[in-house]
């Protein structure tokens, strides 16, 4: 695995669950709003994290933390994420997956395997926006692919949206809710890079 970083408490990254995030690098979205952008361009990659280091670390949190946050990036681009996962999952953690859902193979998976509690997917814009927000041409059919294996799965789940407003409008996010039931859908502002990673650096050290 290729982990780029780890928070070790955040009560508000996976619902109802005390948890640990973990961050791969690596990303096939070149997303205008990114402000992890040392997880996805390789020039601003650091040294990987090791994996031994975030096991340990999980080890000694088993009975005080109950879950695992893995982000990214894009966690599904990792060739040994199912193996992390499942690692994960023998110490007795629930695992919450943050993805773009463009691997629905590798949630198919997951889910099939047991290895994922909570998924939460990015909608990035209605699909003929796409390109506009990630900078790569999307495909819609593994986009939609992964949106119903998501709603079928029986996990908990979430789709979300960053509102660019310089890109999406009021119709664009009437089209993405529509698509999908309220109650898993979540619009989220979109703030400056530099205040947004302020502003998580706060959160996080609050906690």
């Amino acid at each position: 695995m290729k982990l780029g970083g780890l928070v070790k408490f955040t009560l508000i990254d996976f619902p109802g669950t005390p948890a640990a995030i973990v961050f791969t690098q690596g990303c096939n979205f070149r997303c205008r709003y990114c402000h992890n952008p040392e997880l996805v361009y390789p020039h601003l990659f650091t040294e990987p994290m090791p994996q031994e280091e975030v096991m340990a670390f999980l080890k000694r949190r088993q009975g005080t933390l109950e879950g695992v946050v893995i982000s990214g990036g894009e966690p599904t681009l990792q060739p040994d994420l199912v193996s992390f996962m499942a690692s994960i999952k023998a110490l007795g953690y629930k695992i919450k997956l943050d993805t773009n859902g463009t691997h629905p193979d590798v949630l198919q998976e997951l889910i099939t395997k047991k290895l994922v509690d909570f998924i939460a997917m990015d909608l990035k814009a209605p699909l003929a926006k796409y390109a506009a927000i990630t900078g790569v041409e999307a495909n819609s059919t593994v986009i939609r692919q992964s949106m119903d294996l998501i709603i079928k799965s029986g996990l908990g789940y979430q789709f979300r949206t960053t509102y660019d407003k310089e890109v999406l409008d009021d119709s664009d996010i009437a089209t993405i809710s529509g698509a999908v039931d309220a109650a898993h859908y979540k619009v989220q502002e979109c703030l400056p890079v530099a205040k947004e990673k302020a502003a998580l650096k706060v959160m996080h050290e609050e906690l």
